[in-house]
């Protein structure tokens, strides 16, 4: 028996799908069983969103009692549109990064080592949310033992520098060298040795309000030219942090996407998040499997496209298109 979903199924299943918290997810999943039409051919839908409302539940009642005995303390579940990490030297202000770019609250201070956990927190990019990650500085001996398997495991790495330090040349290359030797490789690279993981990496100067700081990010800039891609911010002032999150947003390799119904006006507030060329195939399989198997064509609008510019499922799709899906 087909499930005849309404559109306001489709509305929730899809806030349920771009949620970024796991209370959004639990208020989506909701939604979603209160509005599902009640029949025979919904049954086993209906059995498959309370068991994953009953795990998120779960889940949320677990983080609040605090982490469980034994938890891996890189475990930092992925939200929002991508991760990024912070890493760097101690007192870089790797926290106060976090602190002025999220609504998290790490703590800071002037000695170091202040930090001493993975603490996650949520940075607006213009229509989306992307999870910044603060974590205790890379160090030789005194470093946490577990931060590089948490590098390994996000999205991409933020290299954090202190522009107003002496030794900032031997604070940016001792921070390479302690990735290298956790088999972390910085940018792109055509092979890796075995182990190896290579990821997106942004070299982040902080403190460019201090005197001399920007000088240092001029010889900086030059001495790594072709090296790392690199941008100057204070979380001080709040200077160059704009672009900072742009830098990041364009380093995780993602696009948004945004659909309509035809006749209609496209919902611009909501997009769908892609890897970089994900194709109108790959949008229409976010959006429902039935939709995937049934597409017959979409109409796109987009910059350089002709308003409705009809294409094929094989498409490559482009950051802020709107996608009208034909099944």
């Amino acid at each position: 028996m087909p499930a005849n979903l309404t559109p306001e199924y489709r509305d929730a299943e899809r806030a349920f799908k771009e949620a970024s918290t796991t209370a959004d997810k639990i208020g989506a999943l909701e939604h979603m069983l209160a509005v599902i039409p009640k029949h025979k051919g919904t049954e086993k839908m209906q059995g498959e969103l309370r068991r994953r409302l009953a795990k998120l539940k779960q889940e949320s009642e677990h983080a609040r009692a605090g982490p469980t005995r034994g938890a891996p303390a890189y475990q930092v579940e992925k939200e929002g549109a991508g991760q990024a990490v912070l890493a760097g030297a101690p007192n870089t202000g790797k926290s106060a990064l976090v602190r002025r770019l999220t609504h998290a609250a790490p703590e800071v201070a002037d000695y170091p080592f202040t930090t001493r956990m993975a603490l996650p927190g949520m940075m607006p990019f213009e229509d989306i949310q992307i999870q910044l990650v603060d974590l205790p500085p890379l160090d030789a001996q005194y470093g946490e033992a577990w931060v590089p398997q948490a590098i390994r495991n996000a999205d991409a790495v933020l290299v954090v520098v202190d522009l107003a330090a002496a030794d900032l040349l031997d604070e940016i290359e001792n921070t390479i060298a302690l990735l290298d030797k956790a088999k972390i490789a910085l940018g792109p690279r055509a092979s890796l040795p075995y182990g190896y993981v290579a990821k997106p990496a942004l070299v982040v100067a902080n403190k460019v309000d201090l005197s001399g700081a920007r000088e240092n990010f001029e010889a900086f800039t030059e001495l790594y030219a072709g090296r790392f891609p690199a941008v100057s911010v204070s979380a001080e002032t709040g200077e160059g942090l704009e672009e900072f999150k742009r830098a990041v947003f364009e380093m995780l390799g993602i696009l948004r996407v945004y659909t309509k119904e035809p006749g209609k006006k496209a919902d611009l507030t909501r997009p769908y998040v892609l890897r970089a060329r994900a194709t109108v195939a790959e949008l229409a399989g976010r959006v429902h499997k039935d939709i995937l198997a049934h597409l017959k064509y979409a109409r796109v609008w987009g910059y350089g496209k002709f308003e409705g510019q009809m294409v094929h499922r094989d498409h490559a799709l482009a950051d802020r298109d709107i996608i009208e899906l034909h099944t």
